[in-house]
């Protein structure tokens, strides 16, 4: 028996050494779904905003952590703060969660009574012979995050640009999820009109968005100026 435990964890090693190699090789990503409607026809000269707020929004820390967010994303793309009274664009952002369950239905299977070679269950017809798998419904929380940017310009009123990003997960922080939102919503400005597409960000070894100078995106992909992954859909 202690040979055959030896002979079992030499060939285990090896295995479990190139899975742990293949798994730190691995680049995570968030997914968010884009939505965009553009009438957007501003060149870089002209690309001067402030942000916009609700009443609800006034003296809120929260929506301030999330435009400053927006204008490092901004700030990619020519855009320069300044006095609303003096911005040729409003900003405005709306966001939100909303929780939601998912039911999976998982096979279970049920092996076979009797023993079999080296204390294995003995089973002549296979997983799914005589002894077949059943089904287990397993109910999960799951959370939509939105995000929604909208410009609009400060003399005429006029909505010149407004796009929504979502992403669905099991984490029910908006905060965690704003930076891909940002990131996601605003990748590859200024989208066409009607755009709807999927941006996958990678995601670094601290679980936050991947820094913009060094985008890590499969060689395939379209990268934007934001280091974003695009699929359009």
């Amino acid at each position: 028996m202690t040979a055959m435990w030896d002979r079992a964890r030499r060939l285990a090693v090896p295995v479990l050494a190139v899975a742990a190699v293949a798994m730190s090789g691995c680049t995570s990503y968030v997914t968010t779904q884009v939505t965009a409607f553009s009438a957007w026809s501003g060149s870089d000269a002209t690309r001067t905003y402030a942000f916009s707020r609700s009443s609800a929004q006034q003296n809120s820390i929260e929506e301030a952590t999330y435009e400053q967010l927006v204008a490092n994303e901004l700030d990619l793309y020519a855009f320069r703060p300044r006095p609303a009274g003096e911005a040729n664009y409003l900003v405005s952002l709306s966001y939100d969660t909303r929780g939601d369950t998912m039911t999976v239905s998982q096979p279970v299977y049920y092996g076979s009574p009797w023993a079999g070679p080296y204390w294995r269950p003995f089973d002549p017809w296979g997983p799914f012979g005589a002894f077949p798998a059943g089904y287990v419904s397993q109910t999960y929380p799951v959370y939509t995050h939105t995000l929604g940017i909208r410009m609009t310009e400060r003399s005429t009123g006029k909505e010149v640009y407004n796009v929504t990003a979502r992403d669905t997960d099991d984490d029910s922080s908006l905060v965690r999820a704003m930076p891909y939102l940002v990131r996601g919503a605003l990748a590859d400005f200024p989208l066409g009109n009607g755009v709807v597409r999927t941006v996958r960000i990678p995601v670094d070894k601290k679980g936050r968005a991947a820094s913009n100078e060094v985008p890590v995106v499969p060689a395939a992909a379209t990268t934007g100026a934001s280091g974003a992954a695009t699929a359009p859909r």
